[in-house]
């Protein structure tokens, strides 16, 4: 070994995060809406709950690598466990509360957790499901409220009250599990994505780089995004490391009160799926709250419309920069930051992108047919994939899912191209394409579109078969209250924004587009409303050049 060479072996693990955030940053603040109103915390006191927390885990039985389940919104005791859990050694499992009953039963029997702790406005929902759970052998109640039927519930503070204080965490290998966060299943089962304090570390300073987030000690924070959903892409953990102040909007995640949270807590930095941020929009533009403490807000989990972020930007003077990732990605993969000199409509063509590739995520084009890498030229699509030190490399404990990894690669199942300078747009879902007459129809460009008309409100594009074309786009469209669109004014909206085989030749007037457990739109109930003939609304209308072949 060369002398003086630089040792690597100090480990990486979020008991750092956890020192940072007493020592250096013990005035920061946790700030929680409730239905009292808010309550405050400061880092310090956090920290010394969390020790009180560690204690209680080792009382309760909880071994090393055990899972340690919450159902929670969030809150300061979810962050409380964020620490906790993970530093004692145990593995954090965030359960999606969304999700379907017999989905819960199934991940909490899959990952085998040990204890669960459920906010107290949760328990009815869990009281559903308790009976299923194979392994769980505690449940701790967060909060005052009723216990309902749960079989041998604690308290969360009672358990913290008995301990002395003080913790004498152990040495953990940062190459050990850490967190447990399972995909919304939209095929199959529910797939579990294990995550090592050394990934969640690499995640959060990579959050913190300037060209992606980054997050600094003055910030207030706010994760919209729920805690339970990938990490709340890292929100909470990169505001402990840097000592921004995190601000908490429990279960209150309605237009007003987050525009009052905002205006009250000066935000300066937040982060949600689109249509938080849409209601958000339509609440401001009426009521006008001061946002003005808002430097910027990531955006993720489906494509940003143009007009909200123009919405925002120029109205309220709140910049969305528009980000891509996944579960299996922790979940930050690019983000759409322009470069210096990027002014008007450049501006706007990149922040319309899914962002240039954050720092230790490679990506690459790959050709469905032939397997073959293709170009960053910007225009050539294929499949991206990605890897890099905090990318999940398989499923946890499911063979199922290993066609999605290959040679180090995950296969992200987006259709994209990248340009020259590392920026992806991504142009579809592998399983969302529309083929018509040998040629490819992006749904989601046809969406953007389709929602920059004044009289949409939500819009979402899905296959129909076709007997000649094999497939057609139908679009599906919820109007704003009072609107009066037709499908023939839609049409004529679309045909100088894409090309004219594009056009759909119907379209369905719904009342609200199917979302997932994450927010994001659900088009398999669309098409299987379709597939079933009660898909509401269906109007035909007349369009030319109806597949590239024929343009």
């Amino acid at each position: 070994m060369l002398e003086g060479l630089v040792q690597h072996d100090h480990p990486l693990t979020i008991k750092h995060i956890l020192d940072r955030m007493r020592r250096l940053y013990g005035d920061s603040e946790v700030v929680t809406l409730t239905d009292d109103g808010v309550k405050r915390a400061s880092y310090a006191e956090v920290a010394e709950r969390v020790d009180r927390l560690a204690g209680a885990l080792d009382g309760l039985g909880i071994e090393r690598g055990d899972r340690v389940a919450t159902f929670c919104w969030n809150t300061q005791e979810h962050l409380e466990l964020y620490l906790g859990v993970p530093c004692f050694g145990a593995v954090l499992h965030t359960l999606n509360i969304r999700l379907f009953p017999e989905q819960i039963t199934y991940i909490v029997n899959h990952a085998e957790d040990q204890a669960i702790f459920v906010d107290d406005s949760l328990v009815p929902a869990l009281e559903k499901v308790v009976d299923t759970f194979e392994t769980v052998k505690h449940i701790v109640v967060i909060g005052s409220g009723d216990t309902g039927s749960l079989p041998n519930a604690v308290r969360y503070e009672d358990l913290l009250a008995e301990q002395d204080g003080g913790f004498e965490y152990p040495e953990l290998d940062d190459r050990s599990a850490a967190g447990l966060a399972y995909t919304s299943g939209t095929t199959g089962n529910p797939k579990g994505v294990l995550y090592s304090h050394k990934s969640q570390i690499i995640h959060c300073l990579v959050q913190l780089s300037a060209d992606a987030l980054g997050i600094k000690a003055s910030d207030r924070v706010l994760p919209v995004v729920p805690m339970f959903h990938a990490n709340a892409w890292g929100l909470p953990y990169a505001s402990g490391m840097t000592g921004a102040d995190l601000i908490m909007p429990g279960r209150f995640l309605q237009a007003e009160p987050l525009a009052k949270l905002i205006e009250s807590e000066r935000v300066t930095l937040s982060g949600a799926v689109p249509t938080i941020w849409l209601d958000l929009l339509r609440y401001a533009d009426e009521h006008k709250p001061d946002l003005s403490s808002v430097r910027e807000v990531a955006c993720g989990g489906s494509a940003v419309p143009l007009s909200l972020m123009q919405g925002f930007e120029e109205r309220h003077g709140m910049r969305i920069l528009q980000a891509w990732g996944m579960t299996e990605t922790s979940p930050i993969g690019s983000v759409a930051r322009p470069p210096d000199g990027a002014e008007g409509d450049e501006q706007w063509r990149i922040r319309q992108l899914a962002g240039r590739v954050v720092p230790m995520v490679e990506a690459r084009i790959v050709d469905d047919e032939s397997g073959e890498e293709q170009p960053w030229d910007g225009e050539i699509t294929g499949e991206l994939e990605v890897r890099g030190p905090y990318i999940a490399s398989r499923y946890y404990e499911d063979p199922s899912g290993d066609d999605k990894f290959h040679d180090g690669w995950l296969r992200t199942g987006d259709i994209a191209a990248i340009d020259s300078h590392g920026f992806i747009r991504i142009t579809d879902r592998t399983k969302d394409v529309i083929k018509s007459g040998g040629e490819w129809i992006s749904s989601v460009e046809l969406e953007i579109e389709l929602i920059a008309h004044d009289d949409v409100l939500e819009a979402a594009v899905i296959a129909k078969p076709d007997e000649r074309w094999s497939e057609r786009p139908l679009a599906c469209v919820v109007l704003e209250d009072g609107a009066s669109a037709s499908a023939e004014d839609l049409q004529q909206h679309l045909a100088s924004r894409v090309a004219k085989w594009w056009l759909p030749d119907e379209f369905a007037f719904i009342d609200e587009v199917p979302k997932t457990s994450t927010g994001k739109f659900d088009k398999k109930v669309l098409r299987q409303r379709l597939e079933e003939d009660e898909l509401e609304g269906r109007t035909k209308v007349e369009a030319e050049h109806k597949a590239g072949a024929s343009s």
